[in-house]
């Protein structure tokens, strides 16, 4: 993976079909972060491709695309979601979803036929698609009386923050992204502003 300050993903959708020996093999690729939509994803395809015999992905996600699953549902196992996953990280991609749906053709392909045409099929997509760059974030939750709202609020726009969600009473609750070489800097202006609790998301996650 890309080891900067930016990770390499697509941000739209599409789809590209492959045909070998008879089997048709549709691609689909989309922008993904939540492993929890993987299902919905799917079950989605499920419903249009009824007759389809094998529905085989794989994903990476996170900043550093430290997280991935690959599955060959039901083919010889290596011979389609590692292939997929092959066509991923040859791009450096991180945040995005393949799935790739087969309807048998009658003819079997053997392992290095199937491997071929899942390989194949993960790679047509993905030439379909531009490659974007987007910055390494980090996480933080905030937690600070509301008479310090104006101070914070200046230092997360020179941070350059993107606010994902807040709360703004009594005590003020945000969580906000901080792009990765905006963090040092964001620290040590957050330091000392009394009344502030700060905490990386990641480690708050690591404590349950």
């Amino acid at each position: 993976m890309n080891k900067s300050f930016q990770f390499y993903t697509i941000n739209q959708s599409a789809s590209a079909e492959y045909k070998e020996r008879n089997s048709k093999f549709i691609a689909y690729a989309y922008p993904f972060q939540n492993k929890n939509e993987l299902k919905n994803h799917i079950d989605g395809l499920k419903k249009i491709h009824t007759k389809a015999t094998h529905f085989c992905f794989a994903y990476r996600i996170g900043n550093d695309g430290s997280q991935f699953r690959s599955s060959d549902n039901g083919e010889p196992s290596g011979t389609a979601g590692k292939p997929i996953l092959g066509q991923i990280d040859k791009y450096q991609l991180s945040d995005i979803l393949i799935i790739v749906v087969r309807y048998f053709g009658g003819t079997l392909l053997g392992t290095a036929g199937l491997t071929n045409a899942y390989k194949t099929s993960a790679a047509l997509v993905l030439q379909m698609l531009p490659v974007i760059t987007k910055n390494i974030e980090i996480h933080y939750h905030l937690h600070f009386p509301y008479e310090r709202i104006n101070e914070i609020m200046q230092v997360l726009k020179e941070s350059n923050a993107r606010i994902l969600q807040q709360e703004l009473m009594l005590f003020c609750k945000l969580d906000i992204f901080i792009p990765l070489n905006n963090v040092q800097p964001f620290l040590s202006k957050t330091q000392f502003i009394q009344g502030l609790e700060l905490l990386e998301m990641k480690e708050a996650e690591e404590k349950r």
